[in-house]
């Protein structure tokens, strides 16, 4: 059905739409995801989730203490319509609903700390990663470190303390990225993900796309 339904919106996009989608889809992943917990400058919020995209990584998991994730457009340049962006903000523990959604899903949490001893040059990538990083002022809460698999430092060779965490973010996601290009892991999405995240991609740049979708799947239904 999915296969269909996308062939349907492959008649209404362009065929330069077509053709970014089939190629940008087949290098994209979640064997790697990013989580950001509590950032408060916006415009590393969006100089994130625009990392994110141009290195394939498909999902970035928000953490939502005492401020709220707002990507600044003209830095995200449209990301946040590539990616998935999924926000934990209710409950008491924000950071423990996102741990626990992110174990059930088979990740091992690899929490970034410029005290940790081992470095993401050692890290295992047989399992699937979500790399977790903190505010930039403090880093990381206590909560994401008593509950992390994993503390990982990015190796630095100045005086300074840590990175800014938009640059943080994409030295360690794209040191990360070359790792899985070079190894024979199976890292990229599967024939179905890929057909159901460009449906979604088809949606995003049409008018009531979701009303387009439910048309669709009714002719075929």
């Amino acid at each position: 059905m999915d296969q269909k339904v996308l062939e349907a919106f492959y008649d209404i996009v362009s065929e330069n739409k077509k053709e970014l989608y089939e190629r940008i889809a087949a290098d994209r992943t979640r064997h790697l995801t990013v989580v950001v917990e509590n950032a408060h400058q916006d415009h590393n919020a969006s100089a994130i989730l625009r990392s994110c995209e141009c290195l394939g990584i498909q999902d970035v998991h928000i953490i939502e203490k005492d401020h709220e994730y707002t990507p600044q457009r003209e830095i995200a340049r449209g990301a946040g319509n590539w990616v998935d962006m999924y926000q934990y903000g209710e409950g008491e523990s924000p950071t423990k609903a996102c741990f626990e959604h992110l174990k059930k899903k088979g990740y091992q949490l690899c929490v970034t700390s410029p005290h940790a001893s081992k470095s993401i040059r050692e890290i295992d990538l047989k399992k699937p990663i979500a790399l977790v990083f903190g505010t930039e002022w403090t880093g990381v809460s206590q909560e994401a470190i008593d509950c992390a698999d994993e503390l990982l430092r990015i190796p630095m060779y100045g005086f300074t303390e840590s990175f800014n965490l938009s640059v943080s973010v994409a030295i360690s996601m794209s040191y990360l990225r070359t790792k899985l290009e070079e190894s024979d892991l199976h890292w990229k999405l599967s024939e179905e993900e890929q057909v159901r995240l460009k449906i979604a991609w088809c949606k995003s740049i049409l008018t009531n796309g979701e009303k387009i979708e439910e048309r669709i799947r009714e002719r075929f239904g």
